[in-house]
C-alpha cells in the first residue's frame, strides 16, 4: 500500500449576496433556506451554467476583456514566452516507478491534449529516450468527438497488466472510466466501462472492482460525491453490482477499498465516512462485520511498511494512558492490529519539533519516506524498523530547497527525489538503495536569474503572530517603494504553499524588473496542523489578517507601495484575494481572482460548496453566518468604496467552484460602476486549460494586466 495523507486537499471557493432581514431577528436554531439568498440576489441566474442566458453573458464579457488584453502590444510576446516554456521538448518528463515500466504524461505542441507513455529507466536516464506509446489522447479525443482531459489511471497490483483509465470531458472533476489492457496496449472490448461521475474503481482481482459512483436512486451526497461503494463482477450489469458498504447522505462522501501491501497482498478491506471535510469515520471489515476504528476524527491509515499498520492524526490522540501529539505518526504490528483492531499497542514513529509538519509519504520494498517542512525548508527522512524500533536517518539533499520524493518502486529499494527553489529549476536525485544519491537529471533555466536573490521575512498580523513571507527579487531592487510585485498565497485546507521554480512567471514577470512575493499564511498547511486550524470556520478572518499584514509589511519595508502591489490566487486563494481587495481596497492596484470562491452565503449550495463546511461553516446557521458575512466578498462589494480594476478568471467546465461565483461578482461590479475585468474559459474544469495553447493564452493575458496595472507608470507606459 502506497503512502497516504489523509489531510483533505484543496478545494475552491464562492460569492454571496444581499441580506434582507438582519440576524437578530432569526431564532438561534432556524436555518435559514437557499430561496432566503437567492431571492434577494439580481444575478441568482448566472448561476445557471449553461444557459444560453449566461452563457450569451459570458461571451459578451469575453470579448471585451479580448479587446483589453489581447491587443495590448505586448501579448503576442509574453504568450511566445509562455507556450515556449510549457512546449519545451527539453522539459523533464516526469515518471513513475511502476511493474509495466517508467510512465510519464506529456503534451506538447504536437500532443496538446497529452500521450501517455513508457521507457525504461536507463533509457529515462540518457539525454532522448525511447518511448512507447499507451494512449494517445489526441487521437482518442478526435476519434470520439470528445474534448478528453486525461484523469489518471489505476491498474490491478502486482502486474499491473489491466487498468482503469479516467477521461474527463473538457476538464470537469466528474470522469467516466474504462478498462485497458497494457500488454494489448487498447481499451478491453466489452470490459469494465463506468459512465459519468464522481468517485472511483479500485481492484479486487482481474474480474471483480469495488465502485463508488452516482447510482441514482439518492446514492450521492450533499456535496454531489458517492456515499456507497459496490462490487461489480465481469460479465454482469452494473445494475446488479452487490453493495458492500453505506455512508450517509449528509456526509462529504463515504467509500469503501482494500488494504493492500507495496506487494500487492490484501490484508482486508477499510472503509470510511467523510462527515466533515477534515473529519473521517473509518472502519474495518472484522468477522464478516464492518468495525468502526477507536480513532480520532482527524485521524486516519498512513500505509503498511515493514510488517506495520501506520496512521497519522491532525490532532492530540489520547490512546492507553499515551498521548501521540498532532502530525505525528503512529505504528501497529500489522498481525496484532488484524486480530484486534481497537486493541493493539501503538508506538509513536515520529512526531514534530517546532515549526516542522510532514508533506507526505512514500515507500519503497524495505523502507518508508517522508517528506517533512522545517520552517518552510523541505527535508525527508527515512525510515525503518530494526532491532524492534523505528529509527530514522535523512536524506542528503540540498538545504533551504523545496524537497521531496519524485518516485518510489515498491518492488525495489530504487527511489528518486527532486529538488528545487524560485530561482533554482528541479533537480532529479536516484538512489538504488535509497541512500546513496546521485544526480540523473538537471531542469534547464526558464530566465535569466542573474542578479536576483531570495530572501524570507516576516510580517505582524493583526493578532501579533508572525507570518513568514518569501521575496524574490533583483539584488539592486530600490526601497523607495516602486517595485512592481505580484503576491500570491493560498491558505486553507492544510495546504502548504512553498518555493518552487518559477518558470513562466520568472520569464514574463521577474525579467521585466519585478517582483514576487509568496505569503505561508495561517489556514495552510507550512507549520502543521495547528497553522490550519487556527484559522477556520469562526477564525478563518485570521487568514484574511495575515494576508493583508503581508502587503502592509511590504510596503512599510519600502519594497513596494499600493499603487505596484497586485495579489493573485486560485480557488481558496480567489476567496484570499476576493477578502483582500474588499477589506484593504486602498493597499492593492491588482488583483487576479481565479477560479473562486466568492459568495459565502451561497457557497453550500453552488458546485461541491456543501464539502467545505467543515473548512468554513454552514451559513444556513444564523451563528456560522455570523463569521462568514463578515468577510464574504461578494456582499462586501459596495457601490460606495473604490476598489482596483479586478480581473475575474473562470472556467464554464468549473463542476468543482462553479464559474458563477466569478460571474456574479463581475456582474455587481458592472451594476455598481465599477471598473474589472472577467474571462471565463469554456473548457479547462477546476484545474485550468486543456492544452498549453490555452494555458499560455491565459497567463499572458495576466501578465498582460499586471503591467497595465502596476508597472505602466513606472515604464511611462
Amino acid at each position: 500500500m502506497k503512502l497516504v495523507s489523509t489531510r483533505a486537499l484543496a478545494a475552491s471557493l464562492a460569492l454571496a449576496t444581499i441580506t434582507a432581514t438582519p440576524l437578530a431577528a432569526q431564532d438561534s436554531n432556524t436555518v435559514v433556506e437557499p430561496e432566503f439568498e437567492a431571492e434577494n440576489d439580481p444575478f441568482i441566474w448566472l448561476e445557471e451554467t449553461r444557459s444560453e442566458r449566461a452563457l450569451d453573458w459570458v461571451r459578451a464579457e469575453n470579448e471585451k476583456t479580448v479587446a483589453a488584453l489581447q491587443t495590448d502590444p505586448r501579448f503576442e510576446e509574453l504568450k511566445a514566452e509562455a507556450l515556449a516554456i510549457y512546449n519545451a521538448e527539453d522539459r523533464i518528463p516526469g515518471v513513475s516507478f511502476t511493474h509495466y515500466g517508467m510512465v510519464n504524461f506529456w503534451q506538447d505542441a504536437d500532443n496538446p491534449k497529452g500521450v501517455l507513455r513508457r521507457t525504461t529507466l536507463e533509457s529515462w536516464r540518457t539525454d532522448d529516450p525511447e518511448w512507447e506509446t499507451i494512449l494517445d489522447v489526441d487521437a482518442l479525443a478526435a476519434e470520439e468527438g470528445k474534448e478528453w482531459v486525461y484523469g489518471g489511471m489505476s491498474c490491478l497490483p502486482p502486474d499491473g497488466t489491466r487498468c482503469m483509465v479516467y477521461l474527463s470531458d473538457g476538464g470537469k472533476d466528474a470522469r467516466v472510466a474504462r478498462e485497458f489492457d497494457l500488454e494489448t496496449l487498447d481499451f478491453v472490448e466489452g470490459g469494465f466501462e463506468l459512465p459519468e461521475s464522481q468517485g472511483g474503481a479500485s481492484w479486487v482481482d482481474r474480474d471483480t472492482l469495488l465502485i463508488s459512483r452516482d447510482f441514482g436512486d439518492d446514492t450521492v451526497t450533499d456535496s454531489f460525491y458517492p456515499f456507497t461503494t459496490r462490487e461489480w463482477k465481469r460479465g454482469t450489469s452494473i445494475d446488479e453490482a452487490q453493495e458492500i458498504f453505506r455512508g450517509e447522505k449528509s456526509d462529504v462522501s463515504a467509500g469503501a477499498y482494500l488494504l493492500r501491501d507495496g506487494e500487492g497482498t490484501v490484508h482486508g478491506r477499510m472503509a470510511y465516512r467523510g462527515i466533515s471535510f477534515h473529519e473521517r469515520e473509518y472502519y474495518v471489515e472484522h468477522d464478516g462485520e464492518w468495525l468502526k476504528l477507536d480513532l480520532p476524527k482527524k485521524a486516519g491509515p498512513y500505509g503498511i511498511i515493514d510488517g506495520h499498520m501506520l496512521f497519522t492524526t491532525d490532532v492530540d490522540w489520547e490512546s492507553d494512558g499515551v498521548t501521540f501529539p498532532a502530525d505525528s505518526i503512529v505504528a501497529v504490528d500489522l498481525e496484532e492490529w488484524k486480530a484486534d483492531p481497537n486493541g493493539a499497542q501503538k508506538v509513536l514513529v515520529w512526531a514534530p519539533g517546532e515549526r516542522q509538519t510532514k508533506r507526505g509519504g512514500a515507500n519503497t520494498k524495505s523502507s518508508m519516506y517522508v517528506s517533512i517542512l522545517d520552517n518552510v525548508k523541505g527535508k525527508v527522512l527515512k525510515f525503518d524498523y530494526e532491532d524492534g524500533g523505528w529509527g530514522w536517518t535523512e536524506i542528503d539533499l540540498p538545504a533551504n530547497s523545496t524537497v521531496g520524493v519524485a518516485t518510489a518502486s515498491d518492488e525495489t529499494d530504487q527511489i528518486m527525489f527532486t529538488s528545487t527553489d524560485f530561482l533554482s529549476p528541479g533537480t532529479y536525485y536516484y538512489a538504488e538503495d535509497g541512500v546513496n544519491l546521485e544526480v540523473v537529471k538537471e531542469s534547464p533555466t526558464r530566465f535569466d536569474a542573474t542578479g536576483m536573490t531570495i530572501q524570507q521575512f516576516e510580517a505582524t498580523s493583526k493578532d501579533g503572530t508572525k507570518i513568514p513571507y518569501f521575496v524574490v527579487h533583483a539584488e539592486d531592487m530600490p526601497l523607495d517603494g516602486s517595485t512592481p510585485v505580484l503576491m500570491g498565497g493560498y491558505g486553507g485546507f492544510q495546504v502548504p504553499r512553498l518555493p518552487s521554480y518559477l518558470d513562466s512567471t520568472g520569464k514574463m514577470w521577474l525579467e521585466r524588473g519585478n517582483a514576487y512575493v509568496l505569503a505561508n499564511i495561517r489556514g495552510g498547511g507550512e507549520f502543521g496542523p495547528d497553522w490550519h486550524q487556527s484559522a477556520i470556520r469562526e477564525n478563518k478572518q485570521r487568514t484574511w489578517d495575515d494576508f493583508i499584514a503581508v502587503g502592509r509589511d511590504l510596503v512599510a519595508r519600502g519594497i513596494t507601495s499600493p499603487e505596484h502591489l497586485g495579489v493573485e490566487g486560485g480557488s481558496q486563494g480567489g476567496l484570499l484575494v476576493g477578502t483582500a481587495f474588499t477589506q484593504a481596497p486602498d493597499l492593492f492596484n491588482a488583483a487576479i481572482v481565479q477560479i473562486p470562491l466568492f459568495d459565502m452565503l451561497r457557497y453550500q449550495y453552488i458546485g461541491r460548496g456543501a464539502s467545505w463546511i467543515g473548512e468554513y461553516g454552514d451559513p444556513r446557521i444564523p451563528e456560522q453566518r455570523e463569521w462568514i458575512e463578515g468577510y464574504s466578498p461578494y456582499q462586501k462589494l459596495l457601490e460606495e468604496k473604490d476598489y482596483p480594476r479586478v480581473f475575474y478568471v473562470t472556467s464554464t467546465a468549473d463542476d468543482r467552484t462553479h464559474p458563477s461565483h466569478g460571474r456574479k461578482a463581475a456582474a455587481r461590479m458592472a451594476a455598481q460602476g465599477d471598473d474589472y475585468l472577467y474571462y471565463e474559459d469554456m473548457q479547462g474544469g477546476h484545474s485550468g486549460g486543456v492544452d498549453n495553447e490555452q494555458r499560455a493564452k491565459l497567463r499572458a493575458m495576466q501578465i498582460v494586466y499586471l503591467l497595465q496595472q502596476l508597472a505602466d507608470d513606472r515604464d511611462g507606459g
